[in-house]
């Protein structure tokens, strides 16, 4: 690859890995703990990652159980939960909180399949304007002593970075729904 496009790869890298990121907070139809990585608990103040103040584990496939560090934490990790958007309402033992997933219905999977395709559109939206970015740049060395067909290579070379970052996103998706779709 070339240096000049280095800079583009690394920035469509980025935007796969947020892709990721984001696909994996989608619940399909079993319990999976990734779906409270953006839920912050206020921990003495400083909002924080559940994870950091809790042992999160999966004893079931449609249970996610949360064992806060502290016994105080219990009440704010329940509030984090009922305040977010997942939809399920904690149980709280006393020692323990237990998220349950129910059977998604086939009208809710749909919905489900429409928003990871919204996100992976977003994503390559994305990837459209990093190639935009970096086609301004090429365009930007006329002049230099670059050359026309070098400059034309490099165009070439930054469609295909892109074109194989897009095809990228249309798997990540098509998985994603599959794993959606599926009961």
């Amino acid at each position: 690859m070339n240096e000049r496009l280095k800079v583009y790869s690394d920035k469509m890298e980025k935007t796969m890995t947020n892709l990721d990121g984001d696909l994996a907070t989608v619940r399909a139809g079993r319990a999976n703990p990734n779906v409270l990585n953006k839920i912050m608990v206020n921990y003495y103040g400083t909002p924080t990652p559940i994870q950091q103040v809790a042992n999160v584990s999966v004893p079931e496939p449609r249970m996610i159980q949360i064992s806060p560090w502290e016994k105080t934490m219990l009440g704010e990790i329940e509030k984090a939960i009922q305040m977010s958007d997942l939809g399920i309402n904690p149980t709280n033992d006393g020692s323990l909180i237990r998220l349950s997933f129910p059977e998604l219905t086939e009208e809710r999977r749909k919905e489900l399949v429409k928003d990871v395709k919204k996100k992976g559109e977003n994503a390559k939206v994305a990837l459209r304007n990093i190639r935009r970015d970096g086609n301004d740049a090429i365009k930007k060395l006329k002049g230099t002593d670059v050359s026309e067909d070098e400059m034309a290579d490099l165009e070439d070379e930054l469609q295909k970075m892109t074109d194989k970052f897009v095809k990228n996103v249309d798997k990540a998706v098509e998985v994603k729904s599959d794993e959606v779709m599926t009961v």
